[in-house]
């Protein structure tokens, strides 16, 4: 997508990618969005409304969480598959959840923030095309597999307060990506996939700076709202989050992000 293609402020041309359902086109125009916006063509700018539900793939099957197949340990070529497509589907949706933030809360965020979370989104994106690449090596592609919408659930909810938004999905969900991929890491590479651990690692080490912008921001923001960063999270947690938060932590790399331990640890 070149520069001219681009909306006349970020927010349409956040839109206009948010409604671009075919995976790689996403993939490229996210990319290129942020290239732009980089280079000073697209201004700052929020006219635009986003979505309430950004497109996907057409023959994605989207099912409710409790209805999903059991996917097993991954030790099976079919347990492999479905491990490497969830992974897909979390950093596809992940592209949306970066770009929606910024469209829809970029002007309270303001520069810095913005620039965090165009960067993570074009991050994501180049994720999501390590991983489809990878599915391809083992004869498989993103939609062969059904998938749910928890993830872009809780951006829905939280579409109403910038703080709710962070609170939940770096600090909660994109953290608890933190705690399960080591794990992942360690079970590929024992099953001889380097390349898949490369690429996990990878996601790793770019998902802790993640979650840091996320816990970053959400502190800037409470400071500037008044409220003391620990307890209002604690509050949000407990009114925006469906679940519970599920030990065990990797207390290192949730370290290394910026998050507290007593707070998680006091809501596991």
């Amino acid at each position: 997508m070149a520069a001219r293609d681009l909306s006349h402020d970020l927010s349409q041309a956040i839109a206009a990618v948010l409604m671009r359902g075919e995976a790689r086109a996403k993939v490229r125009a996210s990319r290129a969005l942020v290239r732009a916006w980089r280079r000073g063509e697209v201004p700052a700018g929020f006219s635009a409304q986003m979505p309430d539900q950004p497109a996907w793939p057409a023959h994605l099957q989207v099912l409710p969480p409790a209805q999903m197949p059991r996917r097993g340990k991954g030790g099976s070529d079919r347990g492999q598959i479905a491990m490497w497509h969830a992974l897909a589907h979390i950093e596809f949706v992940a592209i949306d959840l970066a770009l929606d933030i910024v469209g829809r809360f970029g002007a309270e965020g303001g520069a810095s923030f913005i620039a965090d979370f165009l960067t993570i989104a074009a991050e994501e994106a180049m994720h999501f095309a390590l991983i489809e690449r990878h599915l391809a090596t083992m004869g498989a592609a993103y939609g062969d597999l059904p998938v749910h919408a928890g993830l872009w659930d809780a951006a829905f909810d939280t579409r109403h307060d910038l703080a709710a938004r962070l609170a939940i999905v770096p600090m909660v969900l994109e953290a608890r990506g933190l705690d399960v991929t080591p794990a992942m890491l360690e079970r590929v590479c024992k099953q001889g996939d380097m390349r898949g651990g490369r690429i996990l690692q990878r996601i790793l080490d770019d998902e802790i700076r993640h979650v840091a912008a996320g816990a970053r921001h959400f502190e800037a923001l409470c400071r500037k709202r008044g409220k003391t960063a620990e307890s209002h999270w604690k509050f949000l947690v407990s009114q925006n989050f469906r679940g519970r938060l599920k030990p065990p932590f990797n207390d290192s790399a949730r370290l290394a992000a910026g998050l507290s331990r007593e707070a998680y640890a006091s809501l596991a």
